[in-house]
Formats: C-alpha cells, sequence, structure tokens
C-alpha cells in the first residue's frame, strides 16, 4: 500500500462547520494519501477552511454532485481513488480497511455500507428510498451491493478512468454501482459506521425530489443498458392493449362478416403496428450496446489491476 498513490475526493458544497474535520480525520487515517477538495459553488467559507486544513482545493462551476465527480475522476491521476462525502458522516478510519479489501481480493469498487442507530443520521425515509431504489436496480442489473446510495466508496484507476459519468446530481451513487455492474466488475461491500452531522451542518438531500431524479435516472440507464428489455416490456404492453381493443372485433367479424367500429379497428391495429416497430427497436438497439460495452470494457481493460504493473 505504500507504494500506490492514494486520491481522497471530496466533494464539496457549503461544508464549512464540517469539511475541516473531514480532510484531518482523513490525513489521520491515510498520511500518504492526497485529499482533494473540489468546491462547487460554496457560498460559506468552504474553500477557505478546507484549504487552511491542508487539501488540494479545487472548483468546479457547474452545479451537482455528479459534475463534481466527473471532474475530479478527469483531473485526477492516482492508482486508487476514496470518494467521500464532506459531511463528516463517514467514518474516515475505515478507509484503510477499504483500500485493503481492495487489495487483498483485487477489486474494482469498495461500497462502504452504512451502520448507525442514529435515527437522525439516516433517517427512516432515506432507508425506504435506499431499500427501493437499491432492490430496483438489483432486480435489473443483478445483485452486489446492499447500500447502492452510500457517498463512501474505493475505486480503482481503471474503474474511475473507464467511467463516463453523465450524472448531473445525487443520481451519481446509481450510474457508479450500474457501471460496476455492466462490466462485470469484481466489486464487495464493507461495513462501515455512519454518524449524524456536526451541529449547524445542514443536509442538501431532499428524499422525495432526489429520490425522483435517481429513479429516472435507472430508467434512463435501463433503457440505455438494457434496450431489448427496456422496449420488449414496451412491446408486450402495446401488444395486450391492441389484442383487448381488437379482439371484440375479430369474434364479431368472424361471427357476422361485419367490422361495425371501424375507429376502434383502425387504433387497434396501428397500436399493434407500435407495438412491433417498439419489439424491433428494442433488437436493433440491443446490438448496439453491445457494441458500447465492449467499448467501455476495453477501455477499462487499458489499465492493470490495482497494485499490479501491466508485465504482472
Amino acid at each position: 500500500m505504500s507504494n500506490l498513490n492514494i486520491a481522497v475526493l471530496i466533494p464539496c458544497f457549503n461544508e464549512e462547520k464540517s469539511i475541516g474535520h473531514v480532510v484531518k480525520a482523513f490525513q489521520a487515517a491515510a498520511p500518504a494519501a492526497n485529499i482533494y477538495v473540489y468546491d462547487n459553488n460554496s457560498t460559506d467559507k468552504t474553500i477557505a477552511v478546507a484549504r487552511s486544513a491542508g487539501a488540494i482545493v479545487r472548483t468546479e462551476y457547474k452545479q451537482g454532485k455528479g459534475n463534481v465527480v466527473r471532474r475530479m475522476f478527469a483531473d485526477v491521476e492516482a492508482d486508487v481513488y476514496v470518494l467521500v462525502d464532506g459531511d463528516n458522516t463517514y467514518e474516515a478510519n475505515a478507509a484503510l480497511r477499504l483500500i485493503d479489501k481492495m487489495l487483498t481480493e483485487s477489486l474494482d469498487m469498495v461500497n462502504g455500507c452504512r451502520i448507525t442507530e442514529i435515527q437522525e443520521a439516516y433517517r427512516p425515509g432515506h432507508r425506504l428510498g435506499n431499500w427501493m431504489l437499491t432492490s430496483l436496480v438489483a432486480f435489473i442489473f443483478g445483485k452486489h451491493t446492499q447500500d447502492m446510495l452510500s457517498g463512501y466508496k474505493v475505486l480503482s484507476r481503471r474503474f474511475v478512468k473507464s467511467f463516463p459519468a453523465l450524472s448531473r446530481g445525487f443520481e451519481i451513487e446509481t450510474e457508479l454501482t450500474i457501471h460496476a455492474l455492466e462490466l462485470r466488475m469484481p466489486i464487495a461491500d464493507v461495513k462501515t459506521v455512519y454518524v449524524d452531522r456536526l451541529p449547524g451542518s445542514i443536509s442538501k438531500l431532499s428524499t422525495i425530489r432526489d429520490g425522483q431524479k435517481i429513479l429516472r435516472m435507472i430508467i434512463f440507464l435501463t433503457k440505455e443498458e438494457r434496450p431489448f428489455q427496456f422496449f420488449g416490456m414496451i412491446a408486450i404492453l402495446l401488444a395486450l392493449i391492441s389484442l383487448a381493443l381488437g379482439y371484440p372485433i375479430i369474434i364479431e367479424f368472424v361471427q357476422t362478416g361485419l367490422v361495425p367500429r371501424f375507429p376502434t379497428a383502425i387504433l387497434a391495429s396501428a397500436i399493434m403496428v407500435i407495438a412491433v416497430l417498439s419489439f424491433m427497436m428494442g433488437l436493433i438497439l440491443d446490438s448496439v450496446t453491445r457494441v458500447r460495452r465492449e467499448m467501455k470494457r476495453i477501455a477499462y481493460l487499458a489499465y492493470s489491476a490495482v497494485g499490479l504493473k501491466k508485465s504482472e
């Protein structure tokens, strides 16, 4: 581990109350690591506090955590990346434990699963939303993590440099997880203590608003990464609607030779045509997605596993 270049990446927005504690905690937990704080248009003293604590401070002007993570992944060069929020709710002392897990098992992502008995730290609404969204992603893409929305992750260089980063806001954690699942990367969970914010520190997360954004991201990535299933379900739904509308007309035509509800017959036929087109679209886009996945896999394999050289 002493030969590795470790970068701690901390996206921040108005965290003057906590950022100093976070920087110092990670300096103590991982003395050899470089601590980067990327400020996202804070209106308080976040930058000054982070800089005085000894962090390397940079700024991303496009608002949103996803935009900050995209910039950090593009700018910072390291072997191992520790991504953590700047609100002082995550266990800094667990960093080396997560990194050791990555090195020992040659993983690409180690997710810090939150455990806490403090209701205020991890509110019931957040717990329920996390469980629902994590379960939905597990159903669609496969189950490999218990806490998808945790902001505490250790990532390998090849994970970071192959990650497209399309998200703008808090849905970035969902995109990170799905990226790992789509490329079938080796990942694992490690339990970490989760605590309440410091007095005066305010959460930027809205359970309903950000939950809706995450759900939209899941739907978008399902369309992008599972187009055959996505458009296939639409095709099945439209076909069932078409059959429900057209079946009585067909029966009546067989019995009487007449089509008395001609507009309904046209509507049923049109819906069936759209269903067939949706099915064909899913087939075509599935082939395109396979090529895109192969390209991302090639970009991923361009970097060696963490702790290993190309010759190894």
